[in-house]
């Protein structure tokens, strides 16, 4: 067996074989462009399409996880609409002629670590929204899309992170919980796992080796611990725990009048 800590975001138990998310390199070229105006009329038309689809996430969420969770995707709407954040792209692009792409990535780069840096944990977090939202832009731009895993039986994700629209745009019926490398208690989508009553951790001292995809593992979200091939006597305590907790969880949903 192999075990990993990391910080508990929900805490239950999941049980099921490993699925490694693996996400390509977004890198980004810095280009030399002549017609700035193209360039705007890009980021323009990107950032246009990004509100329809944030909308549109945030009307899934509403139906998933509730309102309160979907205000998440209010809050990427707003910042998408930043002046700050939009005549920092533009200013780019107009005084040294470079491509949108680049812009656009090092503004968010920018404005993450402005974040990053502010003394408030909440605000830290916000850190992962501005690059959610930058990353989203980009893909417009790109004609590319977020990672996914396509997969028949429900599985423990692991991940070196998730944004919040990743998250929930994955199928929950076949996410048993999932793990991360970075990420934040206190980050959106820690938010929504809770929301989603996935069991989940962040912060975990895992790495992506392509070795455990498909071994049996177990999500701890009350030690925080994540397990890889336990032994079959301890599978077996932990699939009672997690019976137990199912128990719970059903109780208190019918408690407060969920479905």
């Amino acid at each position: 067996m192999t075990e990993f800590r990391g910080k508990p975001v929900f805490s239950g138990i999941a049980i099921g074989k490993i699925a490694i998310l693996k996400k390509d390199d977004q890198s980004v070229k810095r280009t030399h462009v002549e017609d700035t105006a193209v360039e705007l009329a890009r980021v323009t038309e990107a950032k246009e399409k990004a509100l329809g689809q944030l909308k549109a996430l945030y009307e899934k969420a509403v139906k998933e996880v509730g309102e309160s969770g979907a205000m998440i995707f209010d809050v990427h709407q707003m910042m998408l609409e930043d002046q700050d954040y939009l005549d920092s792209i533009t200013n780019m692009i107009e005084t040294q002629n470079i491509n949108a792409e680049y812009a656009v990535a090092v503004t968010g780069d920018n404005f993450a670590k402005m974040f990053a840096e502010m003394d408030d944990d909440y605000m830290k977090a916000r850190s992962a929204d501005v690059l959610d939202i930058s990353k989203r832009i980009i893909n417009n731009l790109a004609g590319t899309q977020d990672a996914s895993i396509k997969t028949k039986e429900p599985v423990i994700l692991l991940a070196d992170d998730l944004t919040p629209s990743e998250t929930i745009q994955m199928d929950k019926s076949k996410i048993l919980g999932f793990v991360t490398i970075h990420g934040s208690a206190n980050s959106h989508t820690a938010i929504l796992a809770r929301s989603m009553n996935l069991p989940s951790m962040v912060g975990t001292d895992v790495e992506l080796l392509e070795e455990y995809h498909g071994k049996t593992a177990v999500v701890d979200g009350f030690a925080g611990e994540f397990l890889i091939d336990p032994p079959q006597e301890l599978l077996q305590d932990m699939i009672s725990r997690k019976n137990g907790w199912l128990d719970e969880l059903e109780g208190l949903k019918k408690l407060v009048g969920q479905d």
